[in-house]
């Protein structure tokens, strides 16, 4: 049997030579790569600078609750509540809802607080057990509250979530959100004054 020397282990492991249509071929794979990187890269950043959710300033944009409202007027049937809110409340949308299947159709107006919560408001004039029901989130009676001069019903599971409900001159008003009750009492008012101020149905 034969003996492997010392030295024969110490050989260093030949180099490997790519042969010049080896390394074409390389640098073709390594120079595709580079291009479907930078295109890739070219496609993402408009959807990302494009999508609302890349910019906070559109979440606090101040919506023109009254110009929307007229407009709405034609489908509603009446003119939409529209309340006015001092600085720096702001209002993020306003919108008319059809009803879908719920089959019950609503003015929609979203409201920031100055404390950065949000209160949602609804109103309609076909309002149902079952639509008051859903839009409060089955949430129990816990109280009535003043705010404007009116009696509203306060529904409150504790859980962080509220609810402020108002029937008068025909049409429902829901006041939905997180923020604090004084908050609500704010929109509350200004609903009421809105409804006092706004002509006949």
């Amino acid at each position: 049997m034969s003996e492997v020397r010392p030295e024969q282990n110490d050989q260093p492991a030949p180099t490997p030579v790519l042969t010049a249509k080896q390394a074409k071929r390389a640098n073709a794979t390594v120079t595709g790569m580079l291009i479907a990187l930078g295109l890739s890269i070219a496609l993402f950043l408009p959807v990302f600078f494009l999508n609302p959710s890349s910019k906070s300033e559109v979440y606090e944009r101040n919506i023109n609750v009254a110009g929307v409202a007229q407009q709405a007027e034609g489908a509603a049937g009446y003119l939409p509540v529209a309340a006015e809110l001092p600085e720096p409340w702001k209002a993020n949308y306003a919108r008319w809802n059809s009803g879908g299947s719920a089959k019950v159709p609503a003015w929609e107006v979203g409201y920031l607080t100055p404390n950065g919560q949000h209160i949602a408001l609804v109103q309609t004039d076909q309002a149902n057990p079952t639509w008051t029901a859903q839009q409060t989130e089955n949430a129990p009676v816990t109280s009535d509250r003043q705010a404007g001069g009116e009696t509203w019903e306060l529904r409150d599971r504790g859980e962080g979530k509220k609810h402020l409900v108002l029937d008068k001159d025909g049409y429902t008003i829901i006041l939905s959100g997180r923020g604090e009750l004084d908050e609500f009492d704010t929109v509350a008012a200004a609903v009421v004054k809105a409804l006092d101020t706004a002509p006949a149905k």
